[in-house]
């Protein structure tokens, strides 16, 4: 009978998995801390462990390691919430057989076992090496930082991309600065019938009124002052491919008369040249602005605001998809990791809750930021509350007074989980990445009146 230990500390989850895998014929044993988990490991040979990623007394993946080098024929499987998927992508480098994201169904982490039982000690190997498991699903280009988030929001703007990107329809994406316009528009353009040619983004809010039109079609040389050779212009350089127009509210009325007409015609003339030149574009263009507004004043054109609106994204902004920040906030990790030299491969409690109580106005732009500046003031592996800039300190010590603690943020987080889902307690399970069980325990534990 294959003996399988379970290691998590949410009791009443770990007990319920421990009578179902019973019932399937395996000798389970539990631990509820990282010590009951070393004490049991020193006494018997276990076929499979199953761990949670994060653990009171500890990191699970630092447990994995022991286990491996102790006794590497044992399969470990990492069980994990959505938040912590690429620390578990991680642990499966050194050594994890696979992992499972909770909330999952029973038969599915037997089938798990079942596998690793028959795996013979070797590692599995799910991951390819030049794509992570998230630009294979959807079939990226490594160039694109796209980082799919498990937030219903984010679910939606991933079906949308996934529906117009092999259209030759114009979109319109509209979203905070900071919220990765760029990096969407890039996402629709690897999805396209056009992945293989050039995308061109273009700053509209950084282009001079008086040069726009050379900077759109390109200019002869000679063809006014400081014309010292030809030029392509931006339309040209994406031909075939796409055109991003970023901050297209931007634009001056006649610099927009002037995108409409290359737009309608598919024809440019570069400054200077009588020559007009075919141009084949996909036009994505990006606002923080409403642009309905704007038309409604008069400051943008209304014939242009349907050509390129043919299909409409919102994309979030990142305090309305809180579910998904530790996502970004370990993908962030990773990069700056590899950018700066350094290992910082976990991240504290306390900083935790800092990051996801801060309302983030500068978006996934900010949060890239402050994670990268925090990696740089860390000393060890851990990612520290003191590294954090002040704002977010502060912001902590303003919102939960002087003595911030756990159990007032999760008091909070609870409440808002509660509220986005209307009340609806195995949503808000499933949201806050707990058992049901669990949150009703906490709702009866600070006498929440839900």
């Amino acid at each position: 009978m294959p003996k399988i230990l379970i290691i998590e500390d949410d009791t009443a989850f770990c007990q319920m998995l421990s009578r179902f895998l019973t019932k399937n014929d395996f000798a389970v044993s539990t631990s509820f801390s990282m010590y009951e988990a070393k004490a049991k490991l020193k006494e018997t040979q276990f076929d499979v462990i199953l761990s949670d990623v994060r653990l009171p007394e500890g990191d699970g993946v630092d447990l994995l390691l022991q286990i491996k080098s102790e006794s590497p024929k044992t399969q470990v499987i990492m069980m994990t919430g959505y938040a912590e998927v690429r620390t578990a992508v991680s642990a499966m480098k050194k050594g994890a057989f696979d992992y499972i994201s909770k909330p999952f169904a029973p038969d599915e982490i037997v089938g798990i076992i079942k596998k690793a039982l028959q795996s013979e000690g070797d590692v599995r190997q799910k991951l390819p090496s030049d794509k992570t498991q998230e630009e294979e699903k959807l079939n990226l280009p490594r160039t694109v930082s796209f980082v799919p988030g498990e937030s219903e929001s984010s679910i939606k703007l991933q079906q949308y991309v996934e529906l117009v990107a092999p259209t030759s329809m114009s979109v319109l994406l509209i979203g905070e600065s900071g919220t990765g316009k760029e990096v969407i528009a890039k996402l629709i353009h690897g999805q396209s019938a056009r992945k293989d040619q050039k995308f061109v983004a273009v700053d509209c809010g950084a282009i001079p009124k008086e040069i726009a039109t050379s900077e759109f079609f390109g200019h002869l040389k000679g063809s006014f002052t400081g014309a010292i050779e030809d030029k392509i212009g931006h339309f040209e350089a994406a031909n075939g491919g796409t055109l991003f127009l970023d901050e297209i509210g931007n634009l001056s009325y006649e610099n927009q008369v002037q995108l409409l007409r290359a737009i309608q015609e598919r024809k440019i003339k570069r400054v200077g040249s009588t020559k007009e030149i075919d141009v084949d574009v996909r036009i994505i263009s990006a606002t923080n602005e409403n642009l309905e507004k704007a038309v409604q004043e008069g400051a943008f054109r209304e014939d242009l605001f349907h050509r390129i609106n043919e299909f409409s994204i919102s994309i979030p902004a990142l305090r309305d998809r809180s579910e998904d920040l530790l996502i970004f906030v370990d993908s962030f990790l990773d990069k700056a990791n590899s950018e700066l030299g350094k290992s910082v491969n976990h991240v504290s409690e306390e900083a935790r809750q800092a990051l996801l109580h801060y309302p983030w106005p500068g978006n996934l732009r900010e949060l890239k930021n402050v994670i990268r500046r925090s990696v740089l003031f860390a000393e060890g592996e851990t990612l520290e509350f003191e590294t954090l800039p002040q704002k977010i300190k502060s912001s902590v010590k303003k919102s939960e007074g002087a003595n911030f603690s756990k159990e007032a943020y999760e008091k909070e987080r609870i409440l808002k989980a509660l509220k986005q889902v209307n009340f609806n307690k195995s949503k808000a399970a499933k949201l806050l990445q707990i058992t049901r069980k669990t949150l009703y325990n906490k709702i009866n534990q600070y006498q929440l009146d839900v």
